[in-house]
């Protein structure tokens, strides 16, 4: 027999050994999987959580949902996650029937809410596919599309000199010319004194204001403590004045570098502070960490294209409740787009 359960306070999980385990290190796939991520969203992201949880047994799958932070809306849901996540996905117990988990999950949010959005949502790992079958099996109306792209790497071996080889010649030019101009400090735990540097950057950067810098620093702390942090700060001189003028934030976790944050100050691009940093933490990575992939996070920035060799997209997964009058115009407009592009 199937449990469900739903979880505003995520604290009060912590001594649920079958739910921490699935959202802890190691089986948690990358960082934004994570229960602790979870509680940071909750208690500094101004994120308020659902999380969806149904149990047959010692099978569990887990669905992150949350409220609409400021309140409106109501009869929605979205996903527990916020601009820094770099993806949204259930998860589920090794051997469970997840997607009749999941059914079971969705079936019964029919009765609770009338609409449920989530994104960024991968498909690689089949979750996009998994969401969108277990919703449409319970009776919601589902929309399923790209909203996103992720530019990655797939090392396959290399060395970092195997790999930046391959990079463009433009590239490998800049970094023969400037990389001598800026002195690099990289750090695999959380430092208080780079992390004011990375703040200060961040500033004077064409970066708009951060949007929950204290959920980052508690972050990149307990991404520090684990051993996963990878926070580079570049120092090059501006008007004769050495200073920090570029910093990055990477973790590492299950063979994949996760490339957070990167800002440089705008008076230090003549030094390209920002392309030696990322030189130095690409071997960092490739050579020390031997990780197998790099993961560029969202968004389809030119740039990324001479770091990265691979782009994949996220899906935005859109389930409508028939039951709910409310939804029936929505429902109305994706049934016309539906005609409108196969007549395309």
């Amino acid at each position: 027999m199937t449990r469900l359960s739903y979880h505003a306070n995520l604290n009060e999980l912590q001594g649920d050994y079958a739910l921490t385990a699935l959202l802890g290190a190691p089986l948690a796939p990358g960082p934004f999987d994570r229960l602790e991520w979870f509680v940071g969203l909750a208690e500094l992201g101004g994120v308020r959580p659902m999380l969806g949880v149904a149990r047959d047994g010692d099978d569990v799958a887990v669905l992150p949902l949350a409220h609409r932070p400021d309140g409106s809306k109501p009869d929605e849901l979205g996903p527990l996650a916020n601009w820094y996540a770099f993806t949204v996905r259930p998860r589920v117990s090794a051997g469970a029937d997840g997607l009749g988990l999941l059914v079971a999950l969705a079936r019964d949010l029919r009765g609770r809410t009338g609409r449920i959005t989530l994104w960024p949502v991968p498909d690689e790992d089949g979750a996009a596919s998994i969401l969108a079958a277990a919703f449409t099996r319970a009776g919601w109306f589902v929309e399923r599309a790209p909203c996103d792209t992720n530019h990655f790497l797939r090392l396959n071996g290399r060395s970092y000199a195997d790999y930046m080889s391959a990079r463009p010649g433009p590239l490998r030019t800049t970094l023969k010319r400037k990389a001598k101009k800026v002195a690099i400090t990289l750090y695999d735990a959380f430092s208080d004194a780079a992390w004011d540097d990375y703040e200060a950057i961040y500033a004077q950067s064409w970066k708009p204001e951060e949007g929950s810098p204290a959920l980052l620093r508690r972050f990149a702390q307990e991404e520090g403590a684990a051993g996963r942090l990878r926070l580079g700060v570049a120092y090059g001189e501006i008007e004769g004045v050495n200073q920090p003028v570029a910093a990055q934030m990477w973790t590492v976790e299950n063979g994949t570098a996760y490339i957070h944050k990167l800002a440089y100050i705008e008076a230090a691009k003549p030094i390209s502070p920002g392309t030696s940093l990322s030189a130095a933490l690409f071997e960092r990575v490739i050579d020390g960490d031997h990780v197998h992939t790099v993961d560029f996070g969202t968004g389809d920035d030119p740039y990324k294209r001479d770091w990265m060799e691979e782009a994949r997209p996220r899906y935005r997964i859109v389930a409508y409740n028939p039951l709910r009058p409310a939804q029936w115009g929505p429902i109305a407009k994706s049934l016309l787009r539906r005609i409108v592009d196969r007549a395309k």
